[in-house]
């Protein structure tokens, strides 16, 4: 990809994405047995049942979990291939919250471009508990079309509303083979995810690593397509590609902070 192009995109992103309205965030506390004790995880079980128990003072919007790190002004450069296009995704965390289902979530702004046309911007919301597990509240997406005209809104969901369900995204201390629902809103969000490898190796552009945590991904929606992410400590995700399915690829060129 042209590198003029892309830092043109990059630039264009970011104006998409200005700062707001800022909170006050507590330190999430992981050390003490009292408060371990009440960040049970879900179980997973059939999505009509799944009732996650959410106590809105357990949750913060700073998440610094080790393996999904949301630093305010991050920017993730991730590069590849989608829909048989080359893709430019740009991910940046915003200095806005936004208060979903009582909680004061952090705005993770996603932008996706292929061939260059930015087709799709989503507003992705996080929190932290107190354990230090990652959550998952909504998100507000648009596909565009080629004159950045929204055609869609499919997939949008905010946690609480019309019986979603928020849901965990990563936990603080993963655990191989345990299944989590990473959302619930049915026929609209009902991602899946599963570690099933805590020491595996991947290179992309950004660097080299060993000992990254993989996980995979499902949803009953596209029940013939499997993907697999990569995340690095300190870093986050550094790579998604499609074990199954429609081929796509995306990979880490670059952080800005």
């Amino acid at each position: 990809m042209n590198t003029r192009r892309s830092a043109a995109l990059l630039l264009a992103a970011l104006l998409l994405c200005p700062g707001a309205a800022h909170s006050s965030a507590r330190t999430p506390i992981t050390t003490s047995s009292t408060v371990a004790a009440r960040c049970n995880l879900p179980g997973f079980g059939p999505g009509t049942s799944y009732r996650p128990r959410i106590d809105t003072d357990d949750f913060t919007a700073s998440v610094t979990n080790r393996w999904f790190p949301l630093p305010v002004g991050r920017t993730m450069v991730y590069t590849g291939t989608k829909d048989g296009e080359p893709a430019l995704d740009i991910v940046k965390v915003s200095p806005r919250t936004k208060l979903v289902r009582g909680v004061r979530t952090r705005v993770v702004e996603d932008r996706l471009y292929l061939s260059n046309v930015l087709t799709e911007r989503t507003s992705d919301y996080f929190a932290q508990d107190e354990c230090g597990n990652v959550w998952y509240f909504g998100e507000d997406t648009a596909e565009l079309d080629a004159r950045g005209r929204v055609v869609s809104r499919e997939g949008s969901f905010h946690a609480g509303v019309d019986g979603a369900q928020p849901g965990v995204v990563m936990q603080a201390h993963p655990q191989l083979g345990r299944r989590f629902r990473q959302e619930w809103y049915r026929g609209h969000a009902e991602d899946i995810f599963e570690v099933v490898d805590r020491s595996a190796r991947v290179t992309v552009p950004f660097g080299a690593f060993r000992h990254a945590l993989r996980t995979t991904e499902t949803t009953a929606l596209e029940p013939g397509v499997l993907d697999t992410k990569y995340y690095v400590r300190g870093v986050g995700e550094v790579a998604e590609l499609s074990l199954r399915g429609p081929r796509e690829a995306l990979r880490l060129v670059e952080v800005f902070t």
